[in-house]
């Protein structure tokens, strides 16, 4: 990493070092969705122009982008301008002193995976799957044996969001993967990277022997390639 890119990485993440500021960001990033300055503000409980000031600065580093959409039905003369509504950038920080690039090293792996076939590709999966089962066992020992099914889904859930998934639930039981932890191995390598996650959630869900849940692909803008969705 060069100088400047480093010195620009370091900004990003000091910018979150204001404690207002960080819980905007935590806050419009946990959403999913765009947010506007008055939702953002209630959460923080700050006011709406200190929301606004800390958003904007958030969205000058580049964490997070801007957009603008009415909220209301409204239309015509009257109406209002349109909100400017906030979500979280594409952009991912990352600071390592002295510099290390494990994705990098994890780039070339991919490739390698890739050119070798169909049957390192499967031990690839398996290898996957048995990590994923390990993860989940963790998951029902945490729980206990005679966990209910919702304490078992909350901390199924709390064990995706330790890896970085973002998972969020909806209101049929779906959950959502609103992170993909290997982002750029999946955009370069898409075929074996989402075929690798689908056996490790795969093996996850096995481990801590949570029935009533399958993984499946379902690719979507912006989200894990895999999604939760109900077994019967």
């Amino acid at each position: 990493m060069r100088k400047d890119e480093l010195a620009r990485e370091i900004a990003g993440v000091a910018v979150l070092e204001e404690p207002v500021r960080r819980r905007l960001y935590l806050y419009v990033a946990g959403r999913g969705v765009p947010v506007g300055r008055d939702e953002a503000a209630r959460a923080a409980r700050v006011s709406r122009a200190l929301a606004g000031f800390h958003l904007d600065r958030l969205a000058a580093e580049g964490l997070l982008e801007v957009s603008f959409r009415r909220l209301s039905a409204r239309r015509g003369p009257g109406a209002g301008r349109p909100a400017k509504l906030y979500r979280r950038s594409e952009r991912q920080l990352t600071v390592n002193v002295p510099p290390r690039r494990y994705e990098l090293a994890a780039r070339m792996f991919a490739g390698v995976l890739e050119r070798a076939g169909a049957s390192v590709a499967a031990s690839l999966r398996a290898d996957a799957r048995r990590l994923g089962r390990g993860l989940g066992a963790e998951v029902r020992e945490q729980a206990g044996a005679r966990a209910s099914a919702r304490r078992l889904l909350d901390d199924l859930e709390a064990a995706l969001a330790d890896e970085g998934y973002e998972p969020a639930r909806e209101h049929d039981g779906t959950i959502r993967l609103r992170n993909c932890p290997f982002h750029a191995l999946a955009n370069e390598h898409r075929a074996l990277v989402c075929g690798m996650n689908l056996a490790l959630i795969g093996g996850v869900l096995s481990g801590a022997r949570a029935s009533g849940l399958r993984a499946v692909l379902d690719p979507r803008p912006g989200m894990c390639c895999v999604t939760l969705r109900s077994a019967r």
